[in-house]
């Protein structure tokens, strides 16, 4: 015989809200309609005074902020001889003029610059770190030093293959058109755009202002491609003199 099923009835259970929930759950109504037409409410703003308050901030100061900064610059092995060299004409700047610590350290390869106490800038560190990064790139050092007495100087490197992918013959062709001969593309590059170049291998770097970098750079660029020279010392001369004028 079937069993017999149960009706199970459930009560409704009706939920009743918070009073606190109810009261955060209503939406604050405006204090009077806006209707099309009516004009645009704006927030008075507060009002601006004549003289503005600028602050005035103290130069910073490495020792009062307690912070010892320090860089290392790796040195290539071809350029341990022009170091040892000039190594009294890099250190007396970064000494007397920065009041930084220098050394070289055999082992790691690598000038260590450090700041000291009485270093009075706190950029002194990076200013020291690359002026000797311009040297070990392959500038003298009477080109590097600028970089500590001009602020709007900057150093900029390239490879050959970044303008043009050359392989073998060609390669070697292209670094040649750079240097031109005994130099003398080069030079002339150098005194029409202001600028410094090394030719380090298939490395081209360039030292100079930003302006100046760029014009050099073109025409080193105009090289590698292929262009004739003449047509690349005309243009390069029109924009330098255009350049030298605007300052």
């Amino acid at each position: 015989m079937p069993k017999k099923q149960r009706l199970v009835t459930h009560k409704k259970q009706t939920l009743v809200p918070h009073k606190a929930t109810m009261s955060s759950t209503k939406r604050k109504t405006p204090d009077a309609p806006i209707k099309a037409g009516d004009p645009v409410r704006r927030t008075p703003r507060a009002e601006k005074t004549d003289a503005a308050v600028v602050p005035e901030f103290a130069a910073l100061d490495a020792a009062a902020e307690g912070r010892v900064e320090y860089r290392k610059v790796r040195v290539p092995a071809h350029r341990y001889t022009p170091l040892r060299k000039a190594w009294p004409q890099i250190v007396t700047p970064l000494v007397e003029q920065l009041k930084l610590q220098v050394r070289f350290n055999p082992r790691s390869r690598c000038v260590e610059l450090r700041s000291a106490p009485t270093t009075p800038d706190a950029g002194a560190v990076q200013k020291g770190a690359d002026f000797v990064a311009a040297f070990a790139l392959g500038f003298e050092v009477a080109d590097a030093l600028a970089l500590l007495r001009l602020e709007d100087l900057f150093v900029d490197s390239f490879e050959v293959k970044d303008v043009k992918i050359l392989r073998g013959d060609h390669l070697s062709r292209a670094v040649g058109r750079i240097a031109g001969a005994d130099g003398k593309t080069r030079h002339a590059i150098e005194n029409a755009t202001r600028t410094r170049v090394v030719v380090a291998g298939t490395h081209v770097h360039v030292l100079g202002s930003a302006q100046n970098i760029k014009v050099a750079r073109d025409a080193i660029c105009d090289l590698i491609i292929g262009a004739p020279p003449g047509k690349v010392y005309n243009r390069m001369r029109t924009v330098a003199k255009r350049l030298h004028s605007r300052l």
